[in-house]
C-alpha cells in the first residue's frame, strides 16, 4: 500500500513539474520599429533561435511569439541591422516592449580610404603594400590552393583533413554541434522560418540558428560533394536543405559501421 501511495506522489509531483515547464513558455508580445523614425516596421522576421519558432511583424509592426525567460530573439530585416534580443521577466510584465532596428546606413561604420602612395621603386612600394593574412596552402599534384585563414597548426590540418578524410572533417563538424544539428529538423517544419530563409543568401540566419561559422558551412557542402557554384549561388533554404540531407547521410553510414 505504501508502494502504491510513493508511486502516486511521484506521478502527482512530475506532472506538477511538467505543468511548470509548461507554464514558463508564454506568448511574448512586443512591437518593432525603426530606431531613426519610431515608425512601425512590417514584415520583419522574428525567430525565437532557442525553440525555433518564427513569425513577421503586422502592419502595426506588433508581433507574438511563444518564449521563456532568457530565450534570445533573432530579428532581421531587409535593409537594417540584424538584432539579437535576450528576454526579460520586465517585458512579461510591462506592455507595449519596444525593439528597435538600425538602418544600414546608419549602422555602417566610418571607412578610412588610404591611397597606396606609390614612389616607383619596388623594394620600397612592396614594404607598403598590406598583408594578406588568409594563408594557402597548396600540395603537389594538385593545381589549386586551399586557403586557411589565420597562420596556425590547426588551419594546416583542416585542410590536409579536407582533402586526405573528408568523412573525417564531417565527424568532427557534426560531431561538435549535435544540439544544433537537431534543430535541422525543426527549423525546416517552420513556415515562417522557411520563407525568412528562401530570400537570404547571406548564410547570417543559418549561423545564428546552428551555431556554426560560414566557413563550416561551406565545408559541409564541399564534403557532401555540392558543387562551388551551388555553395555560393543557393540561398539559405536550400542551403539548409543541403545540410539537412547530408546530415541524415551521415547518420546512415555512422549506423553502418
Amino acid at each position: 500500500m505504501i508502494k502504491y501511495i510513493t508511486l502516486a506522489l511521484l506521478f502527482v509531483g512530475f506532472m506538477g513539474f511538467s505543468q511548470d515547464n509548461d507554464a514558463e513558455a508564454q506568448p511574448f508580445s512586443a512591437i518593432v520599429v525603426n530606431a531613426q523614425t519610431d515608425r512601425p516596421l512590417e514584415s520583419v522576421h522574428v525567430i525565437n533561435l532557442n525553440k525555433v519558432y518564427g513569425t513577421i511583424t503586422n502592419a502595426n509592426g506588433e508581433f507574438s511569439i511563444t518564449a521563456s525567460v532568457n530565450d534570445t530573439l533573432y530579428f532581421s530585416y531587409l535593409g537594417f541591422k540584424s538584432q539579437k534580443i535576450r528576454v526579460t521577466n520586465d517585458m512579461f510584465k510591462f506592455a507595449d516592449t519596444k525593439i528597435a532596428l538600425t538602418e544600414l546606413a546608419y549602422a555602417l561604420e566610418e571607412v578610412i580610404v588610404r591611397p597606396y602612395q606609390l614612389t616607383g621603386y619596388l623594394e620600397i612600394d612592396v614594404k607598403n603594400m598590406p598583408i594578406n593574412n588568409a594563408y594557402q596552402y597548396s600540395i603537389s599534384g594538385l593545381n589549386v590552393g586551399y586557403e586557411a585563414g589565420k597562420k596556425n597548426p590547426s588551419a594546416v590540418t583542416k585542410v590536409l583533413g579536407a582533402i586526405l578524410n573528408p568523412a573525417d572533417l564531417l565527424r568532427n563538424l557534426f560531431g561538435k554541434k549535435p544540439n544544433q544539428m537537431r534543430k535541422l529538423r525543426q527549423v525546416k517544419e517552420d513556415d515562417a522560418i522557411r520563407d525568412l530563409l528562401a530570400s537570404k543568401f547571406d548564410r547570417e540566419t543559418l549561423t545564428e540558428l546552428l551555431q556554426i561559422e560560414k566557413v563550416d558551412i561551406e565545408d559541409i557542402l564541399n564534403n557532401c560533394s555540392y558543387s562551388k557554384s551551388f555553395i555560393t549561388t543557393a540561398n539559405d533554404l536550400q542551403i539548409l536543405d543541403a545540410i539537412s540531407s547530408c546530415y541524415e547521410e551521415f547518420k546512415v553510414l555512422n549506423r553502418k559501421k
